[in-house]
């Protein structure tokens, strides 16, 4: 046990005191946070300048209505649009947009709209930003609701605000759980991809600074010295439960700054209001808890898969050609997540949740989107952990063979030999 202990202490030292670490732990918190400020300034920003437009209406008697529709929309107390002109049917339309072309060109003139005399064909927005779609969706609005006024006059139908005849109902989705109802405004989705994404790049992340560690003192003949004082058992399980280590220390740092974050989201929801963007935001502690445990339970599986590719391993080159036998599953489990995210309570997904190689990650998508019967979560585990048992005892029998097998990468079919050394 004390020999373990130093295997342990030792690869964690060497870990935690790298560059790479102390940079990784700082640098990763600062781009998170960077990143979530930009959204939110994304977000919530919008341009103060009003579109300049100009109105060809070459059947006449709707350019005033959509010209009404685009004056009124305002985004953050500030007009949207600014009319410039209204032409209804002109007697030489190719000079007029010929006029208003020389006037987007010189600058006075954002975009003209044109607004043909049958209304069956496309109306068209002539404009040098073509790819500022949030216009699209007001201009598009406004000349619908001209045409729909037009259409009700033609048929003796008068109204005086077409926008509140034609205006349906806002939708809003309530989040049933045991807990009660809550507002949802795309937070589960938003939490349960990060979660994905999270899980995924850390196990993979961690698995291979595995292979990498084993694969590092295998090329230096470290490991003939080390083999010679511990048991290869003793040295897979301390390179393992070391670099576990590590990932607690690096996770510690990070929940600390998810937990700085979040209450400064809390503040600046209570601040913006229950319709701020912030204010539905809520990460349970439980799915916390339940993304640790499948973490570290998803850590041990493919840690050890990846210290057995880095001892049956000469050099570098070698592990990535031969690391696609642990990668394999986790890329599979990126392919599939949709099906879990689209239906979290379909048979496929409680059947794919339950695969120990993907239950690291799908099940924990499944508790952020709809927590699933305890049974199967418990059944996961229990699964999880037998696979893990499994999986370490065949990667011990490899890397007892491969820490000492030097030369020309092995075969599969010679890692399936290794296995049944006694």
């Amino acid at each position: 046990m004390h020999k373990l202990w130093l295997i342990i202490k030792r690869e964690y030292i060497t870990r935690v005191k790298t560059k790479g670490f102390v940079i990784g732990t700082l640098i990763v918190p600062l781009v998170g946070i960077g990143f979530t400020l930009f959204i939110v300034y994304l977000v919530g920003h919008q341009s103060s300048k009003a579109m300049r437009i100009s109105i060809v209406d070459n059947g006449g008697g709707i350019a005033p209505v959509v010209a009404s529709d685009l004056q009124f929309r305002q985004s953050n107390g500030k007009p949207q649009f600014t009319v410039e002109q209204l032409i209804e049917r002109p007697t030489d339309a190719n000079a007029v947009q010929k006029d208003l072309r020389a006037k987007i060109n010189a600058g006075t003139l954002d975009g003209y709209l044109v607004i043909p005399a049958d209304l069956s064909q496309s109306v068209e927005l002539h404009t040098k930003n073509s790819g500022n779609f949030s216009l699209l969706g007001p201009v598009s609005s406004a000349v619908n609701e001209g045409v729909v006024e037009a259409r009700l006059n033609a048929r003796g139908v008068h109204v005086e605000n077409v926008r509140d005849l034609v205006k349906g109902p806002d939708l809003q989705v309530i989040k049933v759980t045991k807990e009660g109802e809550s507002v949802e405004k795309g937070q589960t989705i938003g939490i349960a991809i990060a979660l994905v994404i999270l899980l995924y790049m850390s196990l993979l992340m961690y698995g291979i600074i595995t292979m990498r560690s084993v694969l590092e003192e295998k090329t230096t003949r470290t490991m003939e010295v080390l083999i010679s004082a511990v048991t290869p058992s003793q040295l897979l399980a301390g390179k393992i439960l070391g670099v576990a280590g590590v990932a607690v220390t690096q996770f510690l740092i990070w929940g600390a700054t998810i937990v700085l974050l979040g209450s400064y989201g809390v503040a600046m929801a209570a601040m913006g209001g229950a319709g701020s963007l912030l204010s539905g935001i809520h990460v349970p502690a439980s799915l916390m808890i339940c993304a640790v445990i499948y973490f570290f339970c998803g850590y041990f599986l493919y840690a050890s898969m990846f210290a057995a590719v880095g001892a049956a391993c000469s050099s570098e080159q070698d592990a990535q050609q031969l690391q696609w036998i642990a990668m394999a599953p986790l890329v599979f489990t990126m392919l599939i997540y949709s099906v879990v995210l689209n239906d979290s309570s379909s048979r496929l997904s409680v059947i794919l949740s339950e695969v120990p190689f993907f239950g690291p990650v799908l099940m924990p998508l499944r508790v952020s989107l709809q927590t699933p019967p305890l049974w199967q979560i418990a059944l996961s585990i229990a699964i999880l952990l037998l696979s893990i048992a499994i999986v370490i005892f065949g990667s011990a029998k490899i890397y007892r063979v491969g820490i000492l097998m030097y030369g020309k990468r092995p075969t599969l079919p010679e890692l399936v030999r290794w296995l049944r050394y006694s």
